[in-house]
C-alpha cells in the first residue's frame, strides 16, 4: 500500500517533554514530504497555536485544529468550520461557572479564560494547553458569561479543566442533562473539550481527504491521546506512540517508540522508506 497522507497530533507526539522539537523529527517530516506525502497536524490546539508548530516543521498545508472544528491552511480561508452557536456557548459557560474549574472559550486566534482562585487566595491565570501565548492570546476575565453577554462569541470549542473528580462528575452530569448538540471529549486528566456534535479529528480527516481525493485507507495517523482513537481507527495505518494512552495502543495497527525516543522519526523511516514518490 502506498500512503498519500500523514496526520499527526501535536501533544504527546511532536514536542519532547522540554517542549523542543528535535532535528530528527523535522528531518523525518521533510523526508516524508519528499515522497509526495501530504502532511497535516490533527490537534485539539487552536489554529494559531498549531500553525506555529507547523511552521517549525515546514508544513504549509491545511491543519485540522480545535479537535476538527476548524480546518485551514490560512485562518482567513478555512475549508471547514463548525462553531458552537452563541446562545449555546453562553448556556454552557453559565452552567460551568457554578463549579470550581478553569474555563476557556476558544476561537482560532484568541480565547477568553476565567481567573481561578487558589487555596492561598491568589488568583491564578491558567494557561492549560495554550502553546505560546504570544501566538495565541488569552483574555482573562472575572466572569466569562458577563463578557459573552456584552460581546457574544460563537467559539470553535470550549475547554474546561477540573481540579477534583467529584466536581467534574457533578458538572458533567449537569451539562449532559441540559445541553444538547455538543460532544464532550476527554483530552487529558481532568480536562474536557466541548465541541459541536459531528466534530472530531476523524471527521476532519474525512473532509480533508475528500478535498484532496485521498481515501481513508491511503492515510497514516499517529496518535497519543484518547481523543485520537476515532482517527486511528478509520485510517489505513493507525500508529500509537510508545507513550500513548492504553486506548490508543489498543486501537492502533502499529506501535512506535515514545516521544523521548524520537518515535515519529522511527515510524516514518520504517513505514515510508520503501515507498516510491506518490502524486496527489
Amino acid at each position: 500500500m502506498s500512503y498519500k497522507l500523514l496526520a499527526l497530533n501535536i501533544d504527546g507526539i511532536i514536542p519532547k517533554s522540554n517542549a523542543r522539537i528535535t532535528k530528527q523529527t523535522k528531518d523525518a517530516i521533510e523526508y516524508v514530504k519528499s515522497k509526495g506525502v501530504y502532511v497535516t497536524l490533527a490537534t485539539s490546539r487552536p489554529f494559531q497555536s498549531a500553525q506555529k508548530i507547523a511552521k517549525t516543521l515546514k508544513v504549509d498545508d491545511c491543519l485540522i485544529t480545535s479537535d476538527g472544528a476548524f480546518i485551514a491552511a490560512d485562518a482567513e480561508n478555512p475549508i471547514f468550520v463548525r462553531r458552537i452557536k452563541e446562545e449555546k456557548a453562553l448556556q454552557i459557560v453559565d452552567l460551568l461557572e457554578q463549579y470550581e474549574c478553569h474555563i476557556r472559550v476558544m476561537n482560532e486566534s484568541y480565547s477568553i479564560g476565567n481567573k481561578v482562585r487558589q487555596r492561598n487566595h491568589l488568583i491564578a491565570k491558567m494557561t492549560i494547553g495554550v502553546g505560546d501565548p504570544l501566538f495565541y492570546p488569552i483574555n482573562f476575565v472575572d466572569s466569562i458569561s458577563e463578557q459573552m453577554i456584552e460581546e457574544p462569541i460563537a467559539p470553535s470549542k470550549i475547554q474546561v479543566q477540573f481540579f477534583n473528580e467529584q466536581e467534574q462528575k457533578k458538572a458533567m452530569e449537569h451539562l449532559a442533562k441540559i445541553i444538547v448538540g455538543v460532544r464532550f471529549l476527554p483530552s487529558a486528566n481532568g480536562r474536557i473539550d466541548i465541541v459541536r456534535t459531528g466534530v472530531s479529528k476523524a471527521r476532519g480527516l474525512q473532509v480533508l481527504g475528500q478535498n484532496l481525493g485521498i481515501a481513508a485507507d491511503q492515510m497514516v495517523a499517529i496518535g497519543a491521546q484518547d481523543n485520537d482513537v476515532e482517527m486511528i481507527n478509520q485510517v489505513g495505518l493507525g500508529v500509537a506512540m510508545g507513550n500513548a494512552s492504553l486506548s490508543v495502543k489498543e486501537a492502533a495497527d502499529w506501535l512506535t517508540r515514545s516521544t523521548e525516543q524520537n518515535g515519529v522519526s522511527y515510524m516514518i523511516k520504517e513505514v515510508f522508506r520503501k515507498q516510491l514518490r506518490v502524486n496527489i
